[in-house]
């Protein structure tokens, strides 16, 4: 009987040690098939007012970013590849002051020495390089733009301007990135339509454009530093009948103490883009058209006079 009772507590216990190595292999099966959106190169970004709810540190090479604008303001996504040893505090104590200088006296009309306040950046200012980001996106709306990243600093910023002409990155739209070595799994998108962009032939869109979805592929035959310290890039707007396209071809020079703010004119919906990129590289982003009036427009100053405003129609 003694035995009898021995050989069933083993039995007991063997089946009991099965069962948690089978519950620990189990779990180990799981976590190795837990999905990492960063590592598959899908990034989501969010503002609420005036800030960036995102990963702060991302995988290298192709990344999709979608941003969801949740405010009330008019903002974008611009990711830039910062020299080495330099970092987002390097910006704030010799880039933002020099900038806050310079708006709040072209606010003021003083323009002379608003270009003055400007010549006060730093010189590794001028290193920057621009990896590009989603184009302008109206309230309440999402944008969805893939990129390559290499490794290495970035600052992800948005410097569209408040009513009263403050810069956004200086109330909180500046976010200090890392890019890793490791590479994402991602694949760029195939795209339904081209463009080409360039500072001698502006905006070339390569194909018709239809209704529904599309990935609009960004092709940056070239890129300059234009009079308001950026290059050139992408912005999708739709547009209401009736609406004023010169209002916006103003509105989109930051220079011009009414361009860049809150409010945007009115009558004209930002459905994302490619933000800058460097001469020789391509981004992509996606956006759905339906029947109505849109443009393609650079933010630079008179884009209009660049070639860098492009109008088409969808039909139904």
């Amino acid at each position: 009987m003694k035995n009898y009772y021995m050989l069933s507590v083993l039995t007991i216990l063997a089946a009991s040690c099965i069962s948690k190595e089978k519950q620990k292999d189990e779990a180990e099966v799981s976590v190795d098939n837990v999905i990492n959106p960063l590592k598959e190169g899908q990034v989501e970004i969010i503002t609420k007012s005036m800030e960036f709810f995102s990963g702060d540190t991302l995988y290298s090479g192709w990344n999709t970013l979608l941003y969801e604008n949740q405010s009330q303001e008019v903002h974008f996504v611009l990711m830039d590849l910062y020299p080495v040893g330099k970092s987002v505090e390097d910006t704030k104590k010799e880039v933002l002051p020099p900038f806050d200088e310079g708006m709040r006296l072209i606010m003021e009309g003083d323009m002379d020495n608003a270009v003055a306040a400007f010549g006060k950046l730093p010189e590794w200012f001028q290193q920057i390089k621009y990896k590009g980001g989603t184009g302008l996106i109206s309230p309440k709306h999402t944008a969805k733009s893939t990129i390559y990243l290499e490794p290495g600093v970035y600052v992800m910023e948005c410097y569209v301007k408040m009513f009263n002409g403050e810069w956004h990155t200086s109330h909180g739209m500046l976010k200090q990135i890392i890019v890793k070595e490791e590479s994402t799994n991602l694949e760029p998108p195939t795209p339904s339509a081209s463009i080409d962009i360039s500072s001698t032939n502006g905006i070339v869109v390569n194909n018709a454009i239809p209704t529904g979805k599309q990935i609009f592929q960004t092709n940056f035959i070239d890129q300059k530093i234009y009079e308001h310290f950026v290059g050139h890039d992408i912005n999708l707007v739709r547009y209401e009948n009736g609406a004023n396209l010169d209002s916006l071809i103003q509105w989109m020079s930051w220079m011009n103490p009414k361009g860049l703010i809150t409010p945007s004119p009115e009558g004209f919906t930002f459905l994302g883009g490619m933000n800058n990129l460097s001469s020789g590289e391509k981004g992509f982003f996606e956006a759905e058209l339906t029947p109505g009036n849109y443009v393609l427009i650079a933010e630079v100053p008179d884009a209009d006079k660049k070639k860098l405003l492009y109008s088409f129609s969808i039909s139904n």
